[in-house]
């Protein structure tokens, strides 16, 4: 979808959306592509799922925070196990660490969904492999409310991928995993797979990635999605 062309369907979107939380994200303008990143304020975001496809498998928790310009908001941090139906796969369960006896203690996606999009409202989001978090939270909100997500997305690993095409450094796909980039640039490192500190990670490779970039005079987000 061209970058300018989602602030128009977000509008048309408003005029067609029932009452509800979906609405209530619509109703804020999406951020102009236009606008210098470090003047933005971005949800970094990630989900741990029961599978691949959005179209069979399911959220099991949601992680996100905050971030205001360059700054990280550490009191805005939220993790959000969800609810499933059936089993939790065995062989996703050893990765996420979540059993079918913890998610039983989650919340409805009903319920832990509009308190993330209250939070996304009026942001960009940030996620690692944004695809999963995408394609998931876009049916997911069809699902609850009929209509997708529409959102700005800036998607680390593919601006890992273009940095590393631009230097003309070799790379396999390993190299892009959230983790290994945090330790090129010698960020913090927390443990995998899970929601809140993937998506603390995501943030703050942003901030890397930024200021790699940045020479001090500032970019336009568009030249990030």
């Amino acid at each position: 979808m061209p970058r300018f062309a989602l602030e128009w369907r977000r509008r048309w979107r408003l005029r067609r959306t029932l009452p509800g939380p979906l609405r209530d994200y619509l109703s804020v303008p999406l951020p102009r592509p236009s606008q210098d990143y470090r003047e933005l304020e971005y949800l970094a975001v990630d989900l741990e799922t029961t599978g691949l496809d959005a179209r069979r498998d399911q959220i099991l928790s949601i992680g996100w925070v905050r971030l205001n310009g360059m700054c990280i908001d550490l009191a805005s941090a939220r993790h959000r196990l969800v609810r499933v139906q059936g089993a939790i796969p065995a062989h996703t369960a050893v990765i996420h660490q979540i059993t079918d006896d913890l998610a039983a203690t989650g919340q409805e996606l009903a319920t832990a969904l509009p308190e993330f999009l209250q939070d996304l409202q009026g942001r960009v989001m940030i996620a690692h492999h944004a695809r999963i978090e995408q394609s998931f939270l876009n049916v997911a909100c069809k699902r609850l409310w009929g209509r997708s997500l529409l959102v700005r997305i800036v998607d680390t690993q593919i601006i890992a991928r273009r940095i590393l095409e631009r230097r003309q450094i070799p790379f396999k796909g390993s190299d892009l995993r959230l983790h290994a980039l945090g330790e090129r640039y010698n960020l913090p490192r927390y443990g995998a797979h899970n929601a809140l500190s993937d998506a603390l990670a995501a943030g703050e490779l942003f901030l890397a990635q930024a200021a790699y970039r940045d020479t001090g005079r500032g970019m336009p987000l568009a030249d990030y999605l």
